[in-house]
């Protein structure tokens, strides 16, 4: 099984009503409970067994996703395996011998996820890293070994991950590695540590051979800034005579490259002058590659041999929607698929080569089905100097009936950043614009610069831009979106989580006037505090922060720092403005939030703030983000005069506090109450 090593980079004045005829036609369209969309799922992230003899999902217990699992020959005869109270069970994986199902898990949103077993026949429930203040890694699971697997633990130095052997029926964990200074290894699939890599000055990485469990000093290959997010080391093959890398050194985008270990030599497999290439899929017996992953408008699968070519043919012609492989049998006769069709919910399917028979597993949310969902529309929106930003619409469809991505009159718009910032958007459904443009808002999405998957220059083009360029391609996008009759000048909200919340407020903070409010998500809005505050384990990627950000240890970094932090410009805000914070955020933390909630209240400026005690970046129990988007909705129904659906009793079924500004919110007073 392919593991990749990444260095360790992290990884929103109220006007007229809307025209009387856009308003009805809104209302016209059904409202979606905000709890079919953003309540528990039905089912998610399904398995099969690398035996092929399971399949296990996430699904509720008593209102609270658990681990689930049931025969592959009869998935009626489910049963489930963890028996989780209050925090939700996110994702599983299965142990190389099909016997035991794993799972991490953290406290209140704290981010130190430990790892925990089930064993399947049993159903005997084990905690195979019982230790405090303590993040676990899974290093390398091999499908040749199939009794233990290797973990990194930073329960010596939270700094550094040491590499444990753990064994799965005994939970005996073995030192093979202590780390002193590492950002990360590389196994085969004899879980024989082969490679590490260390933080360069620069913010690139060097990266060593591992022999004979002792790391060389002379290195095998250095990385610098500018290639450090688009190169690293995928895997090896089943042989270890070959290693696989995505590699953007000599080019923009990242290619998928073969190298011979013994020669060095490499071969590019393929690459795209228009995205980088970062996943592949390998066949589960020699790990050898036989599709790449490509993504630029839209996510799809490319052959790169005649083993699995037909197979992707034959899916991409039956399968309504875009698919993606989420897991095979070692045997690699059945493939689980995920599929999205965008405007229906996303649902797993089980796909047996021999006979290319396709059998629906279940689907996420069959609430939604029949429901008015709108389709997603890919968008090349040119910025100010040229560059082309992909970007993703959403229409309501009072404006959009027929789902040509063109609106028939401008409407309110949400423009809804992603987070990172050294992430993307991309094609799906996704839960914020069908919620979003159910209520009468266009959505838009943009893949500013600094964004991953187009190119390393894309990426450094973000470099000490935070708040500068990177937020002129925001407004660029809403001048494309008013020029090209979507949204209405004087109704625009910005809203986002993580970097997507600092753009929030650094657009109603450094452009006042351009946005009529903004909802920020666990946004950091003092970019001097985020950098003393960020988690230990993130001690390899420092430098890359230092580089791509601002160096808070020089007199022009601080300079740079501090004109780009919106809190002190806290004052220069117009606009209403909804700040919703996780208590345990270990990367953005809470006094982010706080410190501009108390400049803005100093000044007399409204501002509403909610805190979830429970929760850390962003909000994992679902009551908890029901209820700030009850808030989330009305507040922006006054503010863009759309629809909402009232807040009801989801703030009491929540852990929501909201220590300043219930009354700036339209019936949060009223609900608190």
């Amino acid at each position: 099984m392919i593991r990749r090593l990444l260095p360790v980079v992290p990884v929103l004045l109220f006007a007229s009503l809307l025209p009387a005829q856009a308003q009805v036609s809104i209302d016209s369209t059904p409202l979606i409970e905000r709890a079919k969309i953003f309540g528990n799922p039905s089912k998610s992230g399904g398995r099969i067994s690398p035996d092929g003899q399971w399949l296990s999902w996430i699904a509720p217990r008593d209102g609270v996703l658990n681990v689930w699992v049931a025969p592959a020959s009869d998935p009626s005869k489910a049963r489930v395996l963890t028996d989780e109270k209050v925090r939700p069970v996110r994702s599983s994986f299965w142990s190389p011998d099909s016997k035991v199902l794993l799972y991490i898990q953290d406290k209140g949103g704290d981010e130190n996820f430990l790892l925990y077993g089930v064993d399947v026949a049993s159903g005997k429930q084990t905690s195979y890293t019982p230790f405090e203040k303590t993040r676990v890694r899974v290093i390398q699971i091999s499908s040749k070994v199939k009794d233990r697997i290797l973990v990194g633990i930073n329960n010596r130095d939270a700094r550094w991950h040491d590499v444990y052997s753990l064994e799965l029926a005994s939970g005996k964990l073995t030192l093979v590695q202590q780390n002193d200074g590492y950002a990360g290894y590389l196994a085969d699939e004899t879980l024989t540590l082969r490679m590490a890599s260390k933080a360069r000055s620069d913010g690139g990485s060097t990266y060593y051979r591992v022999v004979d469990g002792k790391v060389e000093t002379t290195p095998l290959t250095e990385v610098g800034l500018d290639d450090s997010q688009t190169t690293s080391p995928l895997g090896y093959t089943a042989d270890g005579k070959t290693l696989y890398w995505t590699d953007s050194r000599g080019r923009n985008t990242s290619a998928l490259l073969a190298q011979d270990v013994a020669s060095g030599k490499t071969m590019v497999l393929a690459q795209d002058p228009r995205a980088d290439i970062a996943d592949a899929l390998y066949d589960p017996r020699t790990g050898r590659a036989q599709a790449y992953g490509l993504e630029y408008l839209r996510q799809e699968y490319v052959p790169l041999s005649n083993d699995i070519k037909a197979d992707l043919a034959f899916l991409k012609k039956n399968v309504n929607g875009q698919f993606s492989v989420s897991s095979r049998t070692d045997a690699d006769d059945k493939w689980l698929l995920s599929v999205d069709p965008v405007t229906a919910p996303a649902s797993a399917w089980l796909y047996e080569r021999k006979t290319r028979r396709l059998t629906q597993l279940y689907v996420t949310r069959p609430e939604l089905e029949g429901a008015p969902l709108v389709p997603m529309h890919a968008q090349e929106i040119r910025a100010r100097d040229g560059l082309t930003l992909v970007s993703y619409l959403s229409l309501p469809k009072s404006v959009d009936a027929g789902g040509s991505g063109r609106a028939s009159t401008p409407v309110p718009m949400v423009l809804l950043v992603h987070g990172g910032p050294w992430a993307r958007d991309g094609y799906g459904y996704r839960g914020y614009h069908q919620w979003l443009a159910n209520r009468g808002y266009a959505v838009l999405s943009v893949n500013f610069r600094g964004s991953t998957g187009f190119g390393k220059q894309f990426i450094s083009a973000g470099d000490l831009q935070w708040g500068r360029k990177m937020h002129d391609d925001l407004i660029d996008a809403v001048q494309w979106a008013v020029k090209n009759g979507v949204a209405r000048a004087d109704k625009v909200a910005i809203m986002g989580g993580s970097y997507g919340g600092y753009a929030t407020l650094a657009g109603m903070a450094f452009t006042p006037e351009t946005f009529a409010c903004g909802v920020d998500i666990v946004g950091p809005s003092n970019l001097f505090t985020l950098l003393q505050t960020i988690p230990p384990y993130w001690e390899a990627g420092k430098q890359q922060f230092y580089k791509r950000m601002g160096d808070p240890t020089t007199d022009e970094g601080k300079a740079l720092l501090r004109e780009r932090s919106p809190l002190n410009f806290a004052g220069d805000i117009r606009r209403p403005l909804l700040i919703g914070q996780g208590a345990n955020d270990p990367r953005v933390n809470v006094r982010e939030s706080e410190q501009i909630v108390e400049a803005m209240a100093a000044k007399n400026i409204p501002v509403t703030y909610v805190v979830f005690p429970d929760e850390g970046h962003g909000f994992a129990r679902p009551v908890n983000n029901i209820a700030f988007n009850a808030v989330t909705e009305n507040f922006l129904g006054k503010c863009l005069d759309g629809r909402a659906e009232p807040i009801g009793d989801t703030l009491k079924a929540s852990t929501a506090q909201v220590p300043h500004g219930a009354e700036f919110a339209p019936g949060l007073a009223e609900a608190l109450r």
